[in-house]
């Protein structure tokens, strides 16, 4: 569930529902789809994560793909990690785990306008034993997991000292690293106890796991005086571990609180903690972190990785992406642009071949519209225009419907195609080769459709010799670079209703795609449905009878419209999916421009003819009401406002979004 669909659709459902039930319900279904065959793909699709060398970092001997990790207590149970690890998360935290379960009946509640999460009590887990024989099974991903280890309460130091032995035994087999959680122990102590028992615990984990990491794990509100002892103390004794991970949870009168209000205090303790520890050890961030901006000022506070829980929650599953394409931003624009490749290099010939596929529209337009079939047309038939009519008055008209049709979405993929090739090829961007390829095939491939029936199209078969070789010298170069164009770091008002805006376009290239898909079943099945029989008031069947080659001829008409839907819609959806962003004027023109030869088309030709049934119209009425939605609604977002400037800014200053 995308943020399109989470932010419209799926989140007003989920939260009318109790947070844990909400919870269990998301997780579960996130986890079915990913378990069946192809189930990851179409997560990863969906979202389209692009993996950048740019972000990936390596530190304490462990390799992060990206820096943002999931937080262990937004999937406890490991339910959705197959599903979750499609997401642009680096790494996992699995935890808090203790050595016996812990179990809370209470209902996790939701204070939803100061966007937290509010938990009875800490450390519900489902035991060492159930952690253990869970990550022995086949986890689904390859990212780096971390646990959160933790003492049972109420345990002698002692005997927490045991503990913290049996839980770095049970699961080092599985660990990339461990978080030490027992400093929250150390403010009840004494100095001289607290430690020898930091100490104990140190040397204990030292010598047990000598090769995995140990970050300590700190508590959010944790009193300054007595972090600097502890830190001081451990930095004295050599046993500061690799580094420290803050924890995102607020005790209150309500419970402990994960949510927004933790981004305060966590930059606070960042900037200390940096002070302290210096430059080297490893900082993770992961209160309060609900919007790329939120990452952006944590990581100008001094973390060098950040965890997502509450965040993705109230914002949605695109979080960790997004917060990845602001950090990308970030670094590309400091580094020197790169020379646009030349003409010929790739994008040019994408340029050539949308023209081309403009010309070929309006040359197919102008022809549907007159003298509606071609010398080889009748050639094929052996009757002339005027025989050809005789057999059913309204033939001719229904022939120029199904062309005319193809004409407008021959423009359509023209205009996309152009206009991805000037600005997506020519700057090298990753989805915009991947949309290009994925509907050039399909389009290319949808001229052997017809060929069942028979009947070979010279001029098409023409078109195509001319136009795949253009198609495969711009897909030559594989050259890719990251975008240098803003990118949106803030849940505002304008990013929600474009969320509304994306939702519509999405679904208007799934609904395109159906119909591109049941047309060209239809064309090369039965040719006919029942509305077209019944504007034609005849049957397959005599007109069959009336000649052999009329029901190929048509069937070839109906079939290429299908392919050429089936590839326009495949390039609207991949655009919808993957290229909306903040400040994208050029795209948002190029949905408008794209859009209107297509439906003016369809409409305009079906009202000429008077095919007006009501129930053939339905889906193109349908179709044009989700492009209208669409287009409104991502206009503030795409046209009118830029993306937030991302400034790096002193560690105690707030953010540049405005709510």
């Amino acid at each position: 569930m995308p943020d399109w669909s989470y932010q419209t659709l799926f989140r007003p459902l989920l939260f009318k529902l109790p947070a844990r039930a909400a919870r269990s319900l998301t997780l579960h279904a996130m986890g079915s789809l990913s378990a069946i065959p192809g189930g990851s793909l179409v997560i990863r699709t969906l979202g389209h994560m692009e993996v950048s060398p740019l972000l990936q970092q390596q530190r304490d001997g462990v390799q992060f793909t990206y820096p943002v990790g999931l937080s262990g207590g937004t999937d406890p149970n490991g339910i959705a990690h197959r599903a979750l690890a499609q997401f642009g998360f680096g790494f996992m935290e699995i935890g808090p785990v203790t050595v016996q379960p812990v179990r809370h009946e209470e209902e996790i509640t939701r204070n939803t306008d100061g966007e937290a999460l509010i938990y009875s009590g800490e450390l519900e887990n489902d035991g060492l034993g159930a952690v253990a024989g869970r990550m022995n099974r086949k986890q689904g991903h390859r990212l780096p997991v971390f646990f959160r280890i933790r003492p049972m309460r109420g345990s002698s130091e002692e005997q927490k000292i045991i503990e913290i032995r049996q839980l770095l035994e049970g699961l080092a087999p599985y660990a990339a690293g461990f978080y030490l959680d027992f400093f929250e122990d150390c403010t009840e102590m004494d100095g001289q106890r607290a430690a020898a028992y930091m100490l104990d615990i140190m040397r204990a984990a030292r010598k047990l796991v000598p090769a995995k990491p140990l970050f300590l794990y700190i508590p959010l509100e944790m009193p300054d005086a007595k972090l600097r002892d502890l830190i001081h103390l451990l930095s004295l004794n050599g046993m500061l571990s690799e580094g420290i991970i803050l924890g995102d949870s607020l005790q209150s009168e309500r419970g402990f609180e994960i949510g927004k209000s933790g981004k305060q205090p966590t930059i606070h303790k960042l900037a200390l903690l940096r002070r302290e520890i210096g430059p080297q050890a490893t900082l993770i961030a992961s209160g309060g972190i609900h919007e790329p901006q939120d990452a952006l000022d944590c990581i100008d506070a001094g973390a060098d990785l950040i965890q997502i829980h509450s965040g993705l929650v109230y914002s949605g599953p695109g979080l960790p992406k997004r917060i990845n394409e602001a950090l990308l931003h970030r670094i590309v624009t400091k580094s020197e642009a790169q020379p646009r490749p030349p003409f010929w290099s790739g994008w040019g010939w994408m340029c050539l071949l949308g023209l081309g596929m403009i010309i070929g529209g309006i040359i197919a337009w102008v022809i549907a519209s007159t003298t509606v079939v071609l010398p080889y047309d009748t050639a094929f038939l052996c009757m002339t225009p005027a025989a050809l009519a005789s057999v059913n008055e309204r033939l001719m008209p229904f022939m120029s419907h199904d062309r005319v049709t193809l004409a407008g979405t021959m423009i359509s993929i023209g205009i996309l195609y152009g206009q991805l090739g000037w600005h997506g090829l020519r700057n090298r961007l990753h989805w915009v080769r991947t949309a290009l390829m994925a509907s050039g095939i399909i389009g290319f491939s949808s001229f052997f459709l017809y060929l069942g029936y028979g009947f070979f199209d010279p001029l098409h078969a023409a078109a195509a010799l001319i136009l795949l070789p253009m198609f495969l010298f711009a897909m030559r170069d594989r050259v890719e670079w990251p975008s240098r164009s803003p990118v949106n770091i803030c849940n505002d008002r304008v990013w929600k209703m474009a969320q509304r805006g994306q939702f519509m376009m999405v679904a208007l290239g799934f609904a395109l795609a159906i119909g591109g898909v049941t047309i060209s079943i239809i064309g090369i099945t039965h040719v006919f449905v029942p509305e077209d029989l019944e504007f034609l008031m005849t049957s397959a069947a005599v007109l069959g009878e009336a000649n052999d080659n009329l029901l190929p001829l048509i069937a070839h008409d109906r079939a290429g419209f299908g392919g050429a839907l089936l590839s326009d819609a495949i390039a609207l959806l991949a655009v919808s999916l993957w290229g909306i962003g903040q400040g994208q004027r050029w795209l948002w023109w190029t949905l408008l421009a794209a859009g209107l030869p297509a439906f003016i088309a369809g409409f305009s030709v079906h009202l000429q003819i008077g095919y007006t049934d009501l129930l053939h119209l339905s889906p193109a009425i349908v179709a044009l009401l989700l492009y209208v939605l669409g287009l409104i609604w991502l206009y503030p977002y795409m046209v009118k406002s830029a993306a937030p400037r991302d400034v790096p800014r002193e560690p105690a200053t707030e953010g540049v979004c405005l709510k």
